[in-house]
């Protein structure tokens, strides 16, 4: 527990939302039809030493997909900022608060990181693996989101192993309406994915409001229903806004990747 500066650190701060509000939408209940993890990094991390020196930190979270809540964006920032005037005896002694608290309000353990800066473990800069599909010559006239873009896209033949990404997916924030950028990754085995389709696809996520989770989560539905692979991963690496950035995995047949920072993040 900190030391002095009573009444600074509040984990009152943190908004969990529920993962079923979005998950319902998506006709997803009891069973998950993928596994996954959400990595966040805080790049504005800070607090004092018992003299009072500031220490500062690269925080990563890893929460479960299974998890039964999200956090808040904003509220986890808020909350991360209320330790910058408290006095702790050390790194550990964060990292170990943060953890009992993210865990209680995401209602699963939650794994807890804090790199210092100086060594921090965090890969990268570096781009997604895989095709980038962004130089393909694309007419786009609307930005709904529309996954009867998807609808048709497969071509029959063979099944094939592919990694595509595209660095131009947007989104928006349903609290404050914020865009949400991200680099946005496919790897599938199954019938080829007509590559104009899915990136028209993904575009058309541009005036779309939701959670990035729960972005990713839909991304993975509309492909598995309408592209039919017989194996699937959506990864996204979304830029940072207010010092975090949250980056969603969901996969029905990998494990989660390593935290490999991207060039824009």
């Amino acid at each position: 527990m900190p030391h002095e500066s009573p009444g600074k650190h509040s984990p009152d701060l943190l908004r969990p939302i529920p993962r079923a509000e979005g998950r319902s939408r998506l006709s997803i209940h009891a069973t998950l039809p993928f596994s996954g993890v959400d990595i966040w990094n805080s790049y504005e991390l800070s607090w004092l030493n018992l003299a009072g020196k500031p220490v500062i930190a690269i925080g990563e979270f890893r929460f479960p997909a299974t998890s039964p809540r999200i956090i808040e964006s904003k509220s986890l920032k808020l909350y991360l900022n209320s330790f910058s005037e408290g006095r702790y005896e050390s790194m550990e002694a964060v990292r170990s608060i943060l953890q009992h608290e993210l865990a209680r309000i995401s209602g699963m353990t939650t794994e807890v990181r804090l790199h210092e800066v100086a060594t921090t473990e965090l890969k990268g800069p570096s781009n997604l693996p895989g095709r980038c599909i962004d130089g393909l010559k694309l007419e786009i006239s609307t930005y709904d989101l529309d996954p009867t873009l998807l609808s048709g896209s497969t071509n029959t033949g063979d099944l094939i192993t592919e990694t595509l990404h595209s660095n131009l997916f947007k989104s928006n924030c349903p609290v404050t309406g914020q865009p949400d950028w991200a680099s946005i990754l496919v790897h599938y085995r199954g019938p080829k994915i007509q590559e104009e389709r899915l990136l028209a696809y993904l575009v058309s996520y541009r005036t779309h409001a939701e959670f990035h989770e729960q972005c990713v989560e839909r991304v993975f539905m509309d492909i598995n229903k309408n592209c039919w692979p017989e194996a699937l991963t959506v990864y996204a690496r979304f830029t940072r806004r207010g010092g975090l950035d949250i980056n969603p995995f969901r996969s029905n047949f990998e494990d989660p990747p390593e935290n490999l920072r991207l060039l824009r993040q």
